[in-house]
């Protein structure tokens, strides 16, 4: 069933000595040979140790779980028809499918306005992060959706001014909602702060608010990636000693004499720092969202992993009890900067399965009289406009956004990396055919420069304009998909515009098996006179 690749793979820059012959379930060779300088993971653990638990290089590269589930989204295919039309006129001239309307509002008051109906559910303190946040940042407030600082980032701030166990000023925070603002349009997109433990101790969401006008922030369960706190790699023996003071795990301790003897002289080149993990229960939940309502907090979300059932229904039942804005529920396997790689593969509720749990722990709410029913975000390694019409249609009719994060940052960086090589005058090959200058290479420079004007446009860094761009091809890809189906806004969207191509599907999701689609129908229409 899982073919992950158990003993060798790129996340952890390892091979097997004989790839074409492997025992399927420890992954190593047929022949372990004496004399192997130890290329896979095994052999590689003989010497690195704990190094070979994460993905690798940290700082430069995001990474997601590689084990194939035995159902996934690809097993649910998209219905359209040839018939009429919701949220439009049936009119051939009318329903085309740049008439379909993207825009979502959610909220207590619905005044979280996005443009389209994804957004990033949470990048943190790992480089990957901070090195392509001006990027990620322009690039969503121009598109008009959704950016969310994630765990860790005041902690990790040198440059922070923290007094008495409390942030007082920041740098990275300051400056990573600054970018969005500066370029945020018409009133639409957020960006949001989360906090996981160490957040919350250090009263950074709360400095969020008050000194940053930062009018929605999020609470932190967990991410589909791994079930215990955020991790990063330190080079730094001095900055390794700083994290270690303000209450961070470090490992190995830097404040032991023997450590920075170890490091000094090369034993070892990074230190690790690990986030604690969170201990969940109703009375703390309550008060720490009563806290930040009072602290001035306009909205509240709450973003879970991929943890057991109970767990996700205890996140349905307290959004809905204590009125939370948005529920975000990620599944396994997801995206991250860092995470232990074999914890990213083998543990969790897969993107299919909690997210059909999700659907029916909802649906059940809903049929409470007044029960108070939030936002629902989906996540779980999306990438394409197919995934999202999926991931929208699956939770139905309470979803209104899809969150992704991988993909948003590798449209950034590859926008960037185009940027670095047109100004250096050495566009690629394959992006040269294309032209040489950023207005000939970005397909969407021309409609930015209009509506930015000349000197805004050439402000704006090519990382951001990458993410848009990117963001623009889903846009008009959704929209091609929601036309076909004839839904012509979000809010018309339904499990029916879904099939399931295998039965095991359908018994998951509890939506029809291809074969079993309108059956009633059909059956009218074939007896019919």
């Amino acid at each position: 069933m899982s073919l992950t690749r158990v003993n060798a793979s790129a996340a952890t820059l390892t091979k097997n000595r004989t790839e074409d012959s492997v025992v399927p379930v420890s992954g190593m060779c047929v022949t372990c040979v004496d004399g192997c300088i130890g290329m896979c993971e095994i052999g590689k653990s003989a010497f690195r140790g704990h190094e070979v638990i994460y993905p690798q290089p940290f700082g430069v590269i995001t990474t997601a779980g590689e084990k194939v589930y035995p159902v996934d989204y690809s097993h649910l295919n998209i219905m359209g028809t040839a018939v009429g039309a919701h949220g439009i006129e049936a009119n051939s001239d009318k329903a085309i499918f740049p008439a379909v309307n993207l825009e979502v509002t959610y909220g207590h008051d619905n005044k979280i306005k996005f443009k389209l109906p994804f957004m990033i559910p949470g990048i943190g303190s790992t480089n990957v992060a901070k090195n392509n946040w001006e990027g990620l940042a322009i690039g969503t407030a121009l598109a008009g959706t959704g950016l969310t600082i994630g765990e860790n980032v005041v902690g990790m701030d040198p440059d922070a001014t923290i007094k008495n166990g409390r942030v007082v000023d920041t740098v990275d925070l300051k400056m990573r909602v600054k970018l969005f603002k500066d370029h945020q349009r018409d009133g639409y997109g957020a960006i949001i702060v989360q906090a996981n433990v160490e957040d919350t101790r250090l009263g950074a969401q709360e400095y969020a608010i008050e000194k940053l006008g930062v009018e929605i922030v999020e609470l932190k369960w967990g991410q589909g990636a791994k079930d215990i706190g955020g991790e990063v790699k330190i080079t730094s023996l001095q900055k390794a000693q700083l994290l270690h003071s303000r209450g961070y795990v470090v490992l190995p301790d830097p404040t032991d004499p023997n450590v920075i003897k170890a490091f000094e002289k090369g034993a070892f080149h990074e230190f690790e720092r690990h986030s604690r993990v969170g201990m969940v229960e109703e009375d703390g939940f309550a008060k720490r969202v009563q806290e930040l309502r009072k602290a001035g907090a306009k909205y509240v979300f709450l973003k879970t992993g991929a943890y057991r059932p109970a767990d996700l229904a205890r996140a349905v039942a307290w959004a809905s009890k204590y009125k939370l804005d948005l529920l975000t529920v990620d599944g396994a396997g997801g995206g991250t900067g860092m995470s232990p790689w074999r914890m990213m593969n083998e543990w969790g509720v897969p993107p299919v399965e909690i997210h059909s749990l999700l659907y029916q722990y909802v649906h059940k709410l809903a049929q409470k009289k007044g029960a108070h029913i939030p936002a629902i975000c989906v996540a779980g390694g999306f990438t394409f406009e197919d995934q999202i019409f999926k991931g929208l249609a699956m939770c139905a009719p309470y979803t209104r956004l899809v969150g992704m994060a991988r993909a948003p940052i590798a449209a950034a960086m590859v926008g960037k990396t185009i940027g670095r090589a047109i100004d250096e005058g050495q566009p690629p090959v394959y992006v040269e055919r294309f032209g040489r200058t950023r207005d000939e290479i970005f397909v969407t420079a021309a409609t930015l420069r209009k509506e930015l004007g000349d000197k805004e446009f050439d402000k704006i860094p090519t990382g951001a304009i990458g993410l848009y761009t990117y963001y623009e091809r889903l846009a008009q890809g959704l929209r091609q998909l929601m036309c076909g189906s004839r839904k012509f806004a979000l809010k018309h969207m339904s499990r029916h515009d879904l099939a399931c191509l295998t039965r095991e599907c359908s018994e998951i999701t509890g939506i029809p098996y291809v074969m079993d689609v309108d059956k009633k129908e059909v059956e009218e229409i074939l007896t019919s006179k």
